[in-house]
């Protein structure tokens, strides 16, 4: 009995080791490219200005009760003002006058953007879609109930919050994990050791006392008669 249930905790301890193991490195599993140079703070200027300009919208949306007609006006207005100023001082004092330049943003951080979040979006479809049709469930039960935590979390948000949640999150979950990989490992395997424990008391209590039809004894009927 002590040695089934020692070979029961080595191929758990295995298979959590698998899961949080991976052989790529976290910046490929991104993406690779400017998309994951920015979440892992690799292009620290860009990562600093999106973070930036991401909690000043939140903060006049959220905080000030900004509307967004009026704060694209006040921008246009200001911006104007700003070179209608420039250039005419221009004139006066022989500076270089102000010039749009041809691109403003390059059209492949668009193209590499979009085309990072259609592969995770698909990603997710079918993982969703792998995990609706109950192959696993443990696995099942535990979505439908992150899930409904999360739909009575969103009640309490208004829709720019959760953007801005989700958006730090991804700002900085994926840095902190590739500089404290090994500790985030350890700790997330102990919790989901911990939670398969949980579940196989509630299996074994529960689950197993559901009846069920006469599936396996049909397989067996027609494996035998052929």
């Amino acid at each position: 009995m002590s040695s089934s249930s020692s070979s029961d905790s080595d191929s758990e301890t295995l298979s959590l080791a698998n899961l949080f193991k991976h052989e790529r490195p976290i910046h490929d599993i991104l993406g690779g490219g400017k998309v994951a140079d920015i979440l892992l703070w690799r292009n620290r200027t860009v990562s600093a200005v999106l973070l930036i300009g991401m909690t000043a919208i939140w903060f006049l949306f959220e905080v000030v009760d900004y509307n967004l007609v009026t704060l694209l006006c006040h921008i246009s207005i200001t911006t104007m003002l700003v070179l209608f100023i420039w250039r005419t001082l221009a004139d006066i004092f022989k500076w270089s006058p102000p010039k749009l330049p041809g691109i403003i943003v390059e059209d492949v951080a668009f193209k590499e953007l979009a085309s990072t979040f259609h592969r995770k979006f698909n990603q997710s479809v079918f993982m969703l879609f792998d995990i609706a049709c109950g192959r696993d469930l443990g696995l099942f039960l535990m979505t439908i109930l992150s899930l409904c935590i999360l739909s009575v979390i969103g009640t309490y948000f208004s829709f720019l919050n959760f953007l801005y949640v989700g958006f730090l999150c991804m700002e900085t979950l994926p840095f902190v994990y590739e500089r404290n990989e090994e500790e985030i490992n350890h700790l997330s395997g102990n919790i989901i050791r911990e939670v398969r424990r949980m579940y196989r008391r509630f299996d074994k209590k529960f689950l197993n006392k559901i009846p069920r039809g006469p599936v396996k004894e049909k397989k067996i009927r027609t494996t035998g008669s052929t």
